[in-house]
């Protein structure tokens, strides 16, 4: 008998577990009994439904009714179209090899076929699907496992023929009587049908499985018990229970991570951070005091978490989200001043160079002489806003170094170059990231350890990027969320509009004309391109560079609108493959105003801030992300007037490209942004872009979707951890986590 901790080589062989560990680093019995099925073959009676969605890849068995060559009608050629026969209902196929199939796709076959779904007039098909011949029983009822001459089969299911082809290989027919057939992520070197055969046979040898859950859990949830949902999920008799076994191993998943991001939400509760509670008289209620306008409520309500946590001797890790323009970095640098009262230094990183400098000419203009200490005429409660970057002089950047090592810079700002071995802070007490998308946690890691006397900073993430509830819940574990929703007094909403240039040529025009318009009234505007041109967008992928000819170069349409289309205005570029300091004059002449238009990339995509600029036109829209765009379109509208921006794009409209875009004209609500965003990208995008870059390793548990389930997960979670930290007593949960989750991946989140 086996138990879930045995491994594998000592029940299927070296060979087998070899293939397996390598394939999908499967090495005990519980991980391959945690590689689900991705989907089921149905006898056709089972079918989930009459019509299945559009694009929905589906599996069935059938017989062949009849099969026909026939010609094309629309270009020359041939295919076979055939009638299959399930319980329920007929299923017309299409195949256009007819020479390659028609000696095995006949009238009476039975087959396993394995397409997506397609409409055509109301009724839907599959086109080309790949298929297994399957073999009538000949050894009878008592005799299922049979020697057949040749299996058949195309495309996914040629593995399956191949096995049974194999020299002596008994094909075990009894599979392809049961309701449902389990198909497994697989790879060419191991095919789904022996991730099949090896189940089965641990499953044979296999213990009743004692469940890690307690009773309590198991119960209050509705669910299965663990050995229950394992030999369920693999070999079901009935759709439901399919969806039971679901259902418990979905929040077996949902448990794993949560117990992993509760370790990491304990651990950071344990550590001991510097007390920073407000200063009467201090700079920061001297900065807000001054202050020319009124905080919204909101900024105010925010404030106050912020100021809460770090009056506390743990380290407080807070996102602050909040919609382009709402206001988030006077609510950071009101913190970061808290911290500078109290006798610490600041760390503030921000993505790029040009937003570093941004953020620092910002910063120094919203302190005036309250950022100027060890200046004449500096305030005797003054810091010093100190910039470091990676292109400074060496002159410039050994300043600069000094000022923050010997304590002069209460507040550092930078990218990547404040986490270089040789920047020492004197007294670091909180870390800002902006925009915490573009750092790892790696990153935020080595500005922790920067900190002195055994204490870790604060740390502070603002994005512009809002993240639905339950992607904060599994993604960002141990921060606390604060929102910022209102934009300050006087500032309008950015009207957008949707430009299809094949359809509407003369829109284009319009655009060029509606700049002139605004500069003629003394303003700005920028034009932003998905790539930069002169052999910099060079790939070495075919594809690519077929989608690069078909969109505009920003050094292209620079040159375009200053000698053709504005050959009157000023025309600035603006790109991330500049030298550095034509990346600041450009920027900076366009803050000065002595640029009219700015022809850049995405370098301008966050926290640039030029009020002056109202019009924004993208060209090639549909090459950027929802969130993207959102960001993009923030630079504009950022004084008191109107900001516009327009959407060029080559898709036609009724596109699912158009839409999207659409979609994004229609609303400024970020939130509802996010969550476009996030149904248009494949989920382990999401949750691999997030922690590591990896695709996840999550196979039934849907971050989108399952929100009650992660709620559930997060609170048993938190429970458990409360108690015991590390799973000393509880062996079950701990050997789940391992099996539930990439081993990668849990190093990677207790990292963080």
């Amino acid at each position: 008998m086996a138990a879930l901790s045995d491994r594998l080589d000592l029940l299927l062989g070296n060979k087998t577990a070899d293939a397996l560990a390598e394939a999908f680093e499967i090495r005990t019995v519980e991980d391959l009994l945690r590689h689900y099925p991705h989907r089921y073959a149905s006898q056709g009676r089972d079918l989930a439904e009459k019509e299945p969605p559009e694009g929905e890849h589906i599996t069935i068995i059938a017989r062949v009714t009849s099969a026909a060559v026939v010609k094309m009608r629309n270009r020359p050629g041939q295919m076979l179209k055939a009638v299959l026969t399930t319980d329920t209902q007929n299923v017309d196929v299409t195949f256009f090899n007819p020479q390659k199939v028609r000696h095995a796709i006949k009238p009476g076959v039975r087959a396993m076929f394995s397409g997506t779904v397609k409409y055509f007039r109301g009724k839907w098909s599959l086109t080309h699907p790949s298929y297994l011949i399957l073999p009538e029983p000949r050894g009878g009822e008592d005799d299922p496992v049979i020697r057949v001459g040749r299996i058949r089969g195309s495309g996914d299911l040629a593995g399956i023929a191949r096995a049974g082809s194999d020299s002596g290989a008994g094909v075990d027919m009894s599979v392809f009587d049961r309701a449902f057939i389990p198909l497994y992520p697989a790879t060419r070197e191991v095919e789904s049908w022996t991730i099949m055969r090896c189940v089965r046979q641990v499953l044979d040898q296999l213990d009743p499985v004692v469940d890690p859950l307690p009773e309590s859990t198991v119960g209050e949830h509705g669910l299965v018990g663990l050995d229950d949902a394992l030999r369920s999920i693999h070999l079901p008799d009935t759709r439901d229970e399919i969806d039971r076994a679901r259902d418990r191993l979905r929040f077996d998943e949902a448990v794993s991570l949560q117990l992993v991001l509760a370790m990491r939400r304990k651990d950071n509760a344990e550590r001991v951070a510097p007390e920073c509670p407000p200063v009467r008289d201090g700079i920061a209620e001297r900065f807000e005091a001054r202050l020319p306008f009124t905080l919204t409520d909101g900024q105010h309500a925010v404030a106050e978490e912020i100021s809460a946590d770090l009056s506390r001797p743990h380290p407080m890790s807070r996102l602050l989200q909040g919609e382009v323009g709402s206001g988030k970095t006077i609510v950071a640098l009101r913190a970061m001043l808290q911290v500078v009262d109290a006798g610490y230094q600041c760390a503030l990183l921000a993505p790029t160079e040009v937003l570093a400098t941004q953020h620092a000419k910002s910063l120094r203009a919203m302190l005036g002489d309250l950022g100027t200490a060890g200046e004449l005429g500096s305030e005797d409660k003054a810091t010093r806003v100190t910039l470091v970057t990676g292109s400074m002089s060496v002159a410039a950047k050994r300043a600069a170094l000094n000022e923050v090592v010997v304590g002069d810079a209460g507040i550092v700002i930078g990218t990547h170059a404040l986490i270089q071995d040789n920047v020492d802070f004197f007294r670091l007490g909180m870390v800002v990231v902006d925009e915490q998308h573009r750092f790892g946690v790696e990153q935020r890691d080595a500005l922790r350890s920067k900190a002195r006397d055994g204490l870790s900073p604060h740390v502070l993430v603002m994005t512009a990027t809002p993240i639905p509830r339950t992607i904060a819940m599994t993604v960002l574990g141990d921060l606390e969320v604060s929102t910022l929703r209102q934009l300050p007094k006087g500032r309008s909403p950015i009207k957008s509009s949707v430009v299809p240039a094949g359809q509407k040529p003369q829109w284009v025009g319009r655009a060029w004309e509606r700049i002139r318009e605004d500069v003629a009234d003394g303003r700005q505007a920028y034009v932003v391109c998905s790539r930069i041109g002169d052999g910099n967008d060079e790939s070495g992928d075919k594809d690519e560079k077929d989608a690069q000819q078909q969109t505009i170069a920003a050094t292209d349409l620079h040159e375009q609108l200053s000698t053709q289309l504005l050959p009157d205005l000023r025309i600035g570029l603006l790109h991330g493959r500049l030298p550095a300091d034509e990346k600041d004059g450009a920027m900076a002449a366009f803050d000065a105003g002595e640029t009219d238009v700015l022809v850049c990339t995405t370098v301008v995509e966050v926290g640039v801030d030029v009020p002056n600029a109202t019009v924004m036109v993208i060209v090639d829209a549909d090459r950027f992300g929802v969130s993207q765009l959102h960001q993009l379109r923030g630079r504009v509208g950022r004084g008191k007037h109107q900001g516009l921006c327009i959407l060029i794009t080559s898709a036609n409209p009724g596109s699912p490209t158009y839409e999207r875009l659409s979609s994004v004209a229609s609303t400024n609500d970020g939130f509802e942004l996010a969550r476009l965003d996030l149904e248009t990208r494949r989920e382990g995008d999401i949750l691999g872009k997030a922690q590591s870059g990896t695709t996840t390793t999550l196979r039934l548990l849907s971050l989108l979707e399952h929100e009650d389930v992660i709620a559930s997960a997060a609170e048993f979670a938190r429970g458990i951890i409360d108690v015991d930290p590390v799973l000393e007593e509880h062996p079950g949960l701990a050997a789940m986590v391992g099996a539930a989750l990439d081993s990668e991946k849990i190093e990677y989140l207790e990292k963080a």
